[in-house]
This record gives C-alpha cells, structure tokens and sequence, in this order.
C-alpha cells in the first residue's frame, strides 16, 4: 500500500553562521536523537559548529509549519575547526591528520550530524535524501573528496554514494566509537565530480540537482511518496576560510 506525505517538505543548505535559528533547530533534533540510543555528548557532537565559517547545514523540514525533520552537515577542511571525524579518533590514530592533509589540494571535508526524527523513519530522509544533498552541494563549495564516520548500518548505505571503506587508519578502517560497543567506520568518497562506484538512480539524481540546485520533486522511497521541494543553492561560499594545502 502508498502512503503519500501531502504536505511537502522542504531540504535546504545554507552556511552554518550565516542561520543560527536553523542551526539551533538542528542541534535540539540531534540531541534528542543521540539521547534516545544512549549517547549525551561525543566528541564530534559539540556545537561549535554554529560559528564555524567552513560549515554548511542541509536541514529537512515541514513547509508546512517549519518542523524539522532531519538534518547533516559538510564541513570543508579549515574554518575554525579541525574536521570532525579528527577530533574523535586522533587519540586512537595519531596519524590521521595526515591523512586527510594528504586529500587538502583537490579540496577535502566531512559529511557528519547525519539524522532524521523517528517520526520520518523508514522514509528515506536520512538514508536518502540528505546524504544525496550533502554530495550535490559539494561543487559550490569546491571539494572533490569527503569523509564520513558511519556506524555499520550507514556504512552499507553510504557504499551507494561511492563512498569506499578507508582502511588505512584504525583496524581496517574501524574504530569504536562513541562508545566501546559502537563500531564505526571511516570512508572516503574520492570523486564527488564522477561518483564512478555510486549507484546509478541516485547518480542521477545528484547529477540533476547540480543542474537544477532549487526544484520540486515527487519522490518515492519503499511505499512512500514525498512531495520535495529541493533548496540547495547556497547563498554565501566563502572559499577563503578553507584550506587547500597542508599545514605541515
């Protein structure tokens, strides 16, 4: 059986400092999430984020009556703080920051915060259209490769974007982490302008919205349409602030 959402929804990016009412709305849907599998505070959960001028949000919400649904950021390489998936593992992998330093010419960040509200679960928000968005944006902020820190189950969706498995740091590319029962997995998508090992529908779709950054949508996922109103164009790319060499 269909099940159609009437009221569309909204998925727009913008630059974290430039929208700090978003930006709060976003912070209080990831926290009640982490709280509910256990999680108060991790490393890469602090909101420092909001004032960083390399962030950029992409947020799901009702058109309706602003309601957010989800949410994810990209964090380009330089701003005012390290990446992310750094602070959480350097104390595990010391050498990381090298790592990621080797990827800074062709332009580097991080896709993190990646959540959606149960209420949408099942509906493609989180495992769909916003990790779709996160790697659309990726021309107007002028990085060719992104990491991500994924737990097992997003590892496996995360596979469908051509991200691949970095097994080059931790134990094959696994840490535990938040927490000791909590495996993570850090992967690296090295072709956002090609996607070569993505999957072809969603290929197409990432290519069509770097055609088209605003546009309206009828999407489908399992039994479930969804009218999207896509608002991906961003309105201010400061590229200045990013770093495109090494430190070192």
């Amino acid at each position: 059986m269909e099940n159609q959402i009437k009221a569309p929804i909204r998925i727009r990016a913008f630059r974290a400092v430039d929208n700090p009412d978003a930006c709060k709305k976003y912070i209080d849907g990831h926290s009640r999430i982490l709280s509910s599998v256990g999680v108060e505070q991790v490393t890469s959960s602090t909101n420092d984020w909001m004032f960083n001028p390399a962030s950029y949000v992409i947020i799901c919400e009702s058109e309706e009556d602003g309601k957010v649904f989800g949410g994810a950021r990209v964090h380009a390489l330089g701003g005012s703080q390290d990446l992310p998936l750094i602070g959480a593992t350097e104390e595990m992998e010391p050498n990381i920051r090298k790592h990621v330093d080797q990827y800074a010419p062709q332009g580097t960040g991080e896709l993190c915060g990646l959540w959606n509200s149960i209420e949408v679960a099942g509906m493609g928000i989180g495992a769909i259209y916003l990790i779709r968005c996160s790697i659309a944006i990726l021309p107007q902020l002028g990085l060719k490769t992104l990491w991500a820190l994924c737990s097992p189950y997003t590892t496996r969706i995360a596979n469908r974007y051509s991200f691949l498995k970095y097994d080059q740091v931790g134990n094959k590319g696994t840490f535990y982490y938040p927490k000791i029962d909590l495996l993570a997995t850090i992967v690296l998508l090295e072709d956002s302008d090609k996607l070569e090992f993505a999957n072809k529908d969603e290929k197409e779709a990432i290519m069509s919205l770097r055609q088209e950054w605003n546009q309206f949508r009828m999407e489908q996922n399992r039994q479930y349409k969804i009218p999207v109103n896509y608002q991906l164009k961003i309105d201010t790319v400061d590229r200045s602030v990013f770093r495109f060499g090494s430190d070192s």
